[in-house]
């Protein structure tokens, strides 16, 4: 028996995923991310990252809805805007206006 080409090597692994239904996930993250996925792998000792992303999810999962939803919820930044600074928006909003007429000036409520 003579020995597969390589052909014929990613013939069969392409017929093994489709049969077990596989999807390519593809995923870019910034260095940070990275870093912070390194930092996973190795404080486990896992040296593939497919593994190390397929376990966090399968992981995540098991924990349940309510239990997992503090660790997906993203950061939110609260933006607030101060007095000063609304002040000097209306201040050059007015200015605008007035070196282009016809605009209506609508106070906030």
């Amino acid at each position: 028996m003579a020995a597969k080409t390589g052909t014929q090597r990613s013939a069969k692994c392409a017929e093994k995923r489709i049969a077990a239904n596989e999807e390519e996930l593809r995923l870019r993250v910034r260095p940070g991310t990275r870093q912070a996925l390194a930092e996973l792998m190795e404080w486990s000792g896992i040296t593939e990252q497919g593994e190390a992303m397929t376990l966090m999810i399968h992981h995540l999962h098991a924990m349940g809805a309510a239990k997992c939803q503090p660790l997906l919820n993203p950061p939110r930044h609260e933006i607030e805007i101060s007095q000063n600074v609304a002040r000097e928006f209306r201040n050059k909003s007015l200015l605008a206006i007035q070196k282009d007429p016809g605009d209506e000036i609508i106070e906030p409520a």
